[in-house]
This record gives C-alpha cells, sequence and structure tokens, in this order.
C-alpha cells in the first residue's frame, strides 16, 4: 500500500511539479492578504491572481529572452521549488516506510531530482514544439 500511495504521489508531483513556485508565491500573497484585513474571499482572490500573474510572466519571460544563460536562470527559478516539493513529498512518505535514514535520504533526493528534472522537461516542452522562424 506504501508503494503505491508513493507511485500516485509522485505521478502528481510530476504533473504538478511546473507550478510549485507560483503555487507559494499566490499562497504567500493570499496569506499576507489575509494578515492584512482582506477576508477570506478577498485573500483567495489576491492569491489566485498573485499565481496566474507570477506563473505567466515566469513563462513569458522563458519563452522570449533568448540567451541561453537567461533562459536558464528562469528554468531553475521554476525547477528548483519543484524539487524542493519533491524531495518534501518522498521525505513525507518514505518517514515512515523506510526505517534506514541513509535510504530514506537517499529517497528522497533521487524524487527530488527527478521532479526537479520533470519540471524543467515541462517548462521546455512547449519551447521544442514550435516551428523555427523564418528569417525574413
Amino acid at each position: 500500500m506504501g508503494v503505491a500511495a508513493i507511485v500516485l504521489l509522485c505521478i502528481a508531483a510530476y504533473t504538478l511539479a511546473t507550478y510549485a513556485l507560483p503555487f507559494m508565491l499566490g499562497l504567500a500573497a493570499a496569506r499576507f492578504a489575509y494578515h492584512t484585513g482582506s477576508g477570506l474571499i478577498g485573500a483567495g482572490i489576491v492569491g489566485l491572481i498573485a499565481g496566474a500573474v507570477a506563473f505567466g510572466l515566469l513563462v513569458f519571460l522563458f519563452e522570449t529572452l533568448r540567451p541561453p544563460i537567461l533562459r536558464l536562470i528562469v528554468a531553475l527559478v521554476f525547477a528548483i521549488p519543484a524539487a524542493i516539493a519533491g524531495y518534501a513529498l518522498i521525505h513525507g512518505i518514505a518517514r515512515d516506510a523506510v526505517p534506514s535514514e541513509i535510504w530514506r535520504q537517499i529517497f528522497c533526493v533521487i524524487g527530488g531530482l527527478v521532479v526537479g528534472i520533470s519540471a524543467l522537461m515541462r517548462l521546455a516542452a512547449p519551447a521544442a514544439g514550435r516551428s523555427p522562424q523564418v528569417a525574413r
């Protein structure tokens, strides 16, 4: 049962890894709005807008920037929070399933790397599918 749960959570993490940073930014904006007195509905709206704007801005930057180093920086801004989320996800499940601390850390690091790399691949996938522009 534990292995099935790990597999299902890894699939969910792989699917949602690209959105880890915008989600956390939206959550932070919602918490800030709530603590400044906006109420639950207002905080939800602020968080949703902040997350959507963050995602749109980062995807726009990734698509429009041409220097490879700048594109790599934007991609890492997406991938690092996804890798941390993958590590935490595997650690939460492996904490009870794997008795050895060394093997638990090995599984967690591998899970974080896989989720981070999948976020990079998902981010780069739309750019790879475009046809090259013809010079005029």
